[in-house]
């Protein structure tokens, strides 16, 4: 597994900790930071953009 990938990985662990964490306590803002953390893209991954003409 690379570096980029298990820090991905982390990320996605820390992410549902935390969203499981806003749940337990009732906490909206910090589930939802939980949820967003999952949902962040690597730094080495661009998103997609198309090219206009």
């Amino acid at each position: 597994m690379s570096t980029q990938k298990t820090s991905e990985h982390a990320d996605k662990i820390k992410g549902s900790f935390r969203e499981a964490i806003g749940k337990l306590i009732g906490d909206g803002k910090v589930e939802t930071e939980g949820k967003d953390q999952q949902k962040l893209p690597s730094d080495g991954v661009k998103p997609k953009t198309r090219s206009k003409p």
